[in-house]
């Protein structure tokens, strides 16, 4: 795959005047947008494609399209449908409303250029810079290095989250041996609860 880069992206007008009827005051995508859009362009990410070959998918969008999803903790399936049905995400990505995205193995794909490249910081040194530019991040400030609330904060979660999967692993096994038993003692929030992994 050979990248043809773009200086910057525009978000379409049909896609704008949707997104800002639906958010009028806004949402993290849009807020994005205005920041990011000038800030990332496809010639950061020219070390990751040859000269030749078939033409790449916008950079720019898959590493927007990765950030999104590590935000929201998506699946790579789950990504490449937002971004085929979200409108917030088609303005942070400057796609038209029609747009129907890529296939979610393009995703990993990217993240294999990264690493394979020994670019994998890229975004992250682009973003700190960015944040730094913008007077988000200060030098010599004071920072916490007790960690201690949060590693009890994990702990909580944790624990949490082996009593929630321990339970879901019993209702499961009840439902194969005993489904009669089980059906006459749940509980309709356990459905909810329960149904899918903590």
């Amino acid at each position: 795959m050979s990248l043809h880069p773009q200086r910057q992206y525009v978000v379409p007008p049909e896609t704008a005047k949707v997104a800002h009827a639906i958010f009028p005051t806004g949402n993290l995508c849009v807020t994005m947008a205005a920041t990011l859009h000038e800030f990332f362009s496809d010639q950061h990410f020219n070390i990751l494609y040859p000269d030749r070959g078939q033409p790449a998918i916008s950079p720019v969008r898959l590493a927007l399209a990765t950030l999104l999803q590590y935000l929201e903790g998506l699946t790579d399936r789950q990504t490449a449908e937002a971004v085929r049905s979200r409108i917030d995400w088609k303005y942070l990505l400057a796609l038209e409303l029609t747009n129907t995205g890529f296939h979610h193995s393009v995703l990993s794909e990217f993240r294999t250029r990264l690493v394979t490249a020994g670019a994998e910081r890229l975004i992250f040194e682009r973003f700190l810079a960015l944040c730094q530019d913008k007077g988000w991040l200060k030098p010599r400030t004071r920072q916490r290095t007790d960690s201690t609330h949060v590693l009890a904060s994990i702990r909580a979660v944790t624990r949490l989250e082996c009593v929630g999967e321990t339970l879901r692993a019993a209702l499961n096994a009840l439902a194969i041996v005993a489904p009669e038993w089980l059906q006459s003692h749940s509980q309709p929030e356990w459905i909810e609860r329960y149904s899918a992994r903590i």
